[in-house]
Formats: C-alpha cells, structure tokens, sequence
C-alpha cells in the first residue's frame, strides 16, 4: 500500500474522524460510528478509493 492521502487532507480526515466517534461516545446516533473509517485512512495515509481511481494529495507519491 502506497501512501495516497497528504498534508490537510489527512488532518481533516483525522479530526473529523475524531468528533464523529466522540459524538458516537456522548451518545448520539448510531451512525456517528463512521467516523472510525475517515480516522483510519488518515491515520495510515491510505485511501482504498483513491488507489482506485488513482488519485494521491500526498506529495511524496506525486513525483513518481
């Protein structure tokens, strides 16, 4: 797995990822349990989609 997700986006995805499972903590809805999915991607800097339809916002992998 090659890195694919850079800079802003990966912080993004981090934090948001991060308020939608805090929320799922203080009790709200169910659904809110997504925000694992955004954390993990940013956290390992691999998106399965964006390795689809290969596109890449980490700058190290855009040399290539």
């Amino acid at each position: 797995m090659k890195a694919n997700v850079g800079g802003i986006d990966r912080i993004l995805r981090v934090s948001v990822g991060a308020a939608l499972i805090i929320w799922a903590l203080a009790g709200g809805p169910i659904w809110a349990w997504i925000g694992i999915v955004p954390m993990m991607t940013g956290m390992f800097r691999f998106c399965p989609p964006y390795a689809l339809f290969g596109f890449s916002t980490c700058k190290l992998e855009q040399k290539n």
